[in-house]
Parts: structure tokens; sequence; C-alpha cells
């Protein structure tokens, strides 16, 4: 079983049994191939319906990072897009909602998965990154979403 390890200075496992407020910042989404990465970090609760969180993109030409609020309804919707990731085909995930959208299309223009993150509501930017992602990449993503809903 991999290692879920959290994204900040305090890097601490999931598999060592710590409450929430323990694991914080906790990395929930983490899309890399070591050049281009996206990830979502969550960084605390902000009551018992919400957590604060950020999106951060990073490549050799670009970084950046939005703000969001994640609610239960929010990863239950990643969890099921994991789910149709699975399947083969491509996702969108909080696509509904005011704040960014992230999309998966697994058959990108460079021969590997894109993921494009939208941030329409605040920076009105897009940024699309390919990800030469390895395999298993969709059961650690899910392992990832699973603890993190079991823990709130």
């Amino acid at each position: 079983m991999p290692s879920m390890t959290t994204a900040g200075p305090f890097r601490r496992s999931f598999w060592l049994g710590e409450t929430m407020t323990d694991v914080f910042p906790f990395e929930l989404v983490r899309l890399t191939d070591h050049e281009n990465e996206v990830r979502v970090v969550v960084a605390s609760v902000d009551d018992a319906a919400f957590w604060e969180a950020e999106i951060a993109v990073t490549s050799m030409f670009v970084k950046g990072r939005t703000l969001l609020m994640l609610s239960r309804e929010k990863l239950e919707a990643w969890s099921r897009a994991l789910d149709r990731l699975a399947l083969g085909e491509n996702v969108t995930w909080m696509e509904q909602t005011s704040g960014p959208t992230v999309r998966i299309e697994l058959d990108g223009e460079r021969d590997c998965p894109e993921v494009i993150v939208e941030d329409e509501s605040i920076s009105m930017v897009t940024v699309r990154v390919p990800i030469a992602l390895d395999a298993g990449w969709i059961a650690d993503q899910q392992e990832r979403v699973r603890r993190f809903i079991e823990q709130c």
C-alpha cells in the first residue's frame, strides 16, 4: 500500500491514526509526473461542513494557485469522477459551482492525460497541463479521497 503523506513542512502519514486536525495540510489530489503537477491541498477545517483548500498548478512554464472551499458534496463528486476515469471516461469536477473547475482528459494532445484548471470566477485564467501519469494513479487518488472522507 502506498504511503499517504500530506503536503507542506509537516509531513504526516494518514496510516498512523492521527485525527484530522493532525494531518493538515492534507494532499487530497496529486497528479504529477515530476515535471508537471496539479495538486489539491486541504489547508484546514472551515466549519463542520466545509474545508479550506487550494489548487496548485506547477510546470516548467507556469506556476499558480487558487483557493476553494470543499464540501462533502464536492468530495463525493470527486470520488464519482474517479470512478468514471477508471472506466476510461473524461471528467469534469466542480463545474456547476462557483470557484475553479478541474477537467481531466485521458487522451490529451500530447499522448498523455491533460488536466485543465479553470478559474473563471476569480482570475479568469485557464491552464492546461499535460501529465504523464504512472500506472495506478487513479487508485491512488481514490484512496486519498476515501481516507479523507472517512476521517471527516
